[in-house]
């Protein structure tokens, strides 16, 4: 049965809706699994990158957007934490609550401060302005800080401004300390945007009079995601007593449920595509079958057998589905490849925690 004959048919409409119903639920999947895988790595790239797949601390320090409880960053601690073949990466940091004043407006800010082995890397992609800071010998007084808090003080690249941090004691003024913007940033997670600077670590170090080897505490990065709760459980156990060890799950555990709920609602999705594809397949074959009847008479007065002719109207059904998969793959994989090129569809990185995928 040629596809000319069928397009001339009574059948053809239900035909054309048969292979466009195929195509449809193709285009969706793939979007809606790319889309899933997408943002998924996105926004695990975002939360890692940022704060470390895992972070020890000391257990005194009530909150770690303020740190005033050092841990010693020993040899000993270095070579247990480097020694795990799943780590890739360390670098310490400490954080501090303070408030950026200018003339006319003020601002609450997180002073993360990192050492010279930060890496940088992660905001290559985020850089909107300026440049990354780099630690030397000599203290820094350069900043990398959050657009948000840029737009809403209207600070630029360039500018100096000061920080104030309150110290322990009710007689005991400000410590202030003035910092240039170096650089501005924008992740579009607003967990970080509205709230952090990341500068020099010997800032905080001199304000809560630490050594050194005195840190705030310690991120750690892994090669393999999947491998974040076995690497956190053999720190743990190694680390010295009153060492904290907490990975993102446990940071940030909201956002890693939600982001699991993508994949039920992908599976969904793909169930209720097969099933409307094979309901119309169904209702396709059946038109043929209905229309062909005289033609299943003369091929049955010809000596055909039962299977012979369900194998005609099978091989045409496989015709079908397989032109209907071709146009769902073109139609969406090239739907996808202007997408990653050129981001036609925006998200409000407010709400999904990214901008586009």
């Amino acid at each position: 049965i040629a596809d000319k004959k069928y397009q001339r048919s009574v059948s053809a409409p239900i035909i054309r809706i048969g292979i466009i119903s195929i195509a449809l639920g193709i285009v969706v999947m793939l979007v809606a699994v790319a889309t899933t895988i997408g943002m998924q790595k996105k926004i695990k790239d975002k939360v890692t990158g940022f704060n470390g797949a895992i972070q020890l601390s000391s257990m005194e320090n009530v909150s770690a957007l303020n740190a005033t409880i050092p841990m010693v960053y020993s040899d000993t601690l270095k070579d247990i934490i480097e020694s795990n073949p799943e780590v890739s990466h360390v670098q310490v940091f400490a954080n501090r609550s303070g408030i950026i004043r200018t003339q006319t407006d003020f601002e609450g800010v997180v002073l993360k401060g990192v050492g010279a082995t930060y890496n940088w890397h992660f905001f290559d992609d985020y850089l909107t302005a300026g440049s990354l800071p780099v630690l030397g010998d000599e203290v820094s007084n350069d900043v990398l800080l959050s657009q948000t808090i840029a737009d809403r003080l209207k600070l630029n690249v360039g500018d100096d401004i000061r920080v104030w941090f309150m110290r322990e004691g009710i007689n005991k003024p400000p410590w202030v300390r003035k910092l240039t913007i170096k650089g501005l940033f924008s992740t579009g997670f607003p967990e970080f945007d509205n709230n952090f600077a990341i500068g020099d670590i010997r800032h905080l170090q001199k304000l809560n009079k630490w050594q050194p080897n005195q840190v705030g505490g310690i991120e750690v990065f892994v090669k393999d995601f999947d491998q974040i709760n076995e690497v956190k459980m053999a720190l743990y156990n190694k680390s010295p007593m009153g060492i904290n060890t907490q990975s993102v799950f446990d940071e940030f555990p909201n956002i890693f449920d939600w982001i699991a709920l993508f994949d039920s609602n992908v599976l969904i999705i793909i169930v209720i595509m097969v099933l409307i594809a094979g309901f119309n397949m169904i209702s396709v074959i059946m038109v043929l079958i209905l229309e062909q009847t005289p033609t299943i008479g003369i091929l049955k007065a010809m000596g055909a057998t039962n299977q012979q002719i369900r194998n005609i109207f099978l091989y045409q059904a496989t015709y079908l589905v397989f032109k209907g998969l071709i146009w769902g793959n073109v139609i969406g994989l090239g739907f996808l490849l202007l997408q990653y090129f050129f981001k036609i569809i925006k998200l409000n990185p407010e709400t999904y925690h990214v901008s586009s995928v």
